[in-house]
């Protein structure tokens, strides 16, 4: 069998997991494994001067672990010959392909989850519209005043010009703004023809 790993990576309140699970409902054989299930607990995670909990870090995060699976993921997908799933509206020809699409704020900066991917997506969005997106959102531990300007905006600009500065990595660049269907059709054709690209 074939596997296709897809990264869903990008701003905080970008629309990553509404995307990774709309691709889900579209794909064969589809499964999503989300990077915030490797959060460290709250007592693991550093805390700045400030005392802003440093969470959007790497360190804050199993990223160990979060290797593991995927790479586990791969090989048991690999070596099975059985597909369960029928595709929905998909041509026939995707269902000898298992995909995997991992979604989350820090896939790409971490040198090895840099070679599972078959394609890099990247979501971004103005200030404003991040900060107005995160303040409609609870987290445990609820963001503290002044963590977004203090420590989540920093680090999402820290992050993705490291990215952009990589010149060898291939990422494409999604306009969080967008409508969801709009993004979802892009993503979703794009996924269409790297299946295709495997078949031949």
């Amino acid at each position: 069998m074939k596997v296709l790993v897809i990264g869903l990576g990008g701003v905080t309140n970008g629309g990553k997991t509404t995307l990774a699970e709309k691709l889900k409902n579209m794909l064969p054989n589809c499964d999503i494994i989300s990077q915030d299930d490797f959060f460290k607990p709250e007592s693991e995670v550093e805390t700045d001067e400030r005392g802003f909990k440093l969470y959007d870090v790497l360190d804050a995060l199993y990223m160990d672990e979060m290797v593991t699976s995927i790479r586990n993921w791969i090989k048991s997908r690999a070596s099975s010959g059985v597909v369960t799933e029928e595709p929905q509206n998909t041509c026939d020809n995707v269902k000898n392909v298992y995909i995997l699409i991992v979604e989350g704020f820090l896939l790409y900066n971490y040198e090895p989850l840099n070679e599972l991917w078959n394609r890099r997506y990247f979501l971004t969005l103005p200030y404003e519209e991040c900060k107005r997106r995160r303040s409609t959102r609870v987290y445990q531990p609820a963001d503290t005043p002044g963590y977004f300007d203090g420590h989540v905006w920093p680090m999402y600009l820290k992050y993705k010009n490291e990215l952009e500065e990589n010149a060898s990595m291939q990422v494409d660049y999604l306009d969080g703004t967008k409508s969801q269907e709009e993004l979802l059709s892009y993503v979703y054709s794009d996924i269409i023809q790297e299946l295709n690209k495997l078949r031949e």
